[in-house]
């Protein structure tokens, strides 16, 4: 017999920690940073037929203040780099990123001088995407994942314990190489 049967009916028992993460992870606010035709795919997320209102993320901010959220579609040149960190800077915390389409995510085609070859070299990623552009379903599910991502996230001193572990974690693997053919196999 546990602790639930002798409640009456419509008690939720849960910790301040799940209850956080739940409103946290229903109340994300994006701001949109749409560079090139990956913004088209984003633009379309939020209409009738994908409808990102369903997560509460109908509202996009006109003001990086207000987003926690950045979506950064399309490729970063050398220009736009400063204006994105800034932005970035602007918003409140917690804040995640989703990196969307594969310009974003590491250069895609343009390889020159004028193209940052990753948006992770200008802020934190959280989520990348991939895609030539990435469909609208895909971008839903990247936010689902970075829902269950907000969700398990850890509060106060707990959190600052889980980045350590995940550190030292990632810290602890082993590097992938290439198995490098033999003389007697080439």
């Amino acid at each position: 017999m546990g602790i639930e049967e002798k409640l009456p009916t419509g008690v939720l028992l849960t910790s301040v920690e799940k209850a956080a993460g739940w409103a946290r992870a229903r109340s994300v606010w994006p701001a949109t940073f749409g560079l090139a035709c990956c913004a088209i795919e984003l633009f379309m997320t939020g209409g009738p037929k994908h409808d990102l209102a369903r997560f509460g993320m109908e509202r996009a901010s006109n003001t990086p203040r207000q987003a926690d959220l950045m979506v950064v579609a399309g490729r970063v040149s050398q220009k736009m780099a400063p204006v994105l960190r800034q932005i970035y800077d602007q918003m409140s915390d917690p804040k995640w990123v989703i990196s969307m389409g594969v310009c974003a995510s590491s250069g895609g085609m343009f390889n020159n001088y004028a193209v940052v070859q990753g948006v992770d070299h200008i802020v934190p990623v959280d989520i990348y995407l991939p895609g030539c552009p990435p469909r609208p379903e895909m971008l839903l599910d990247s936010i689902l994942k970075l829902h269950d991502k907000i969700m398990n996230m850890k509060l106060g001193k707990n959190r600052e314990l889980q980045i350590t572990e995940l550190e030292e974690a990632r810290l602890g693997l082993t590097p992938l190489h290439l198995a490098v053919p033999k003389e007697s196999e080439l």
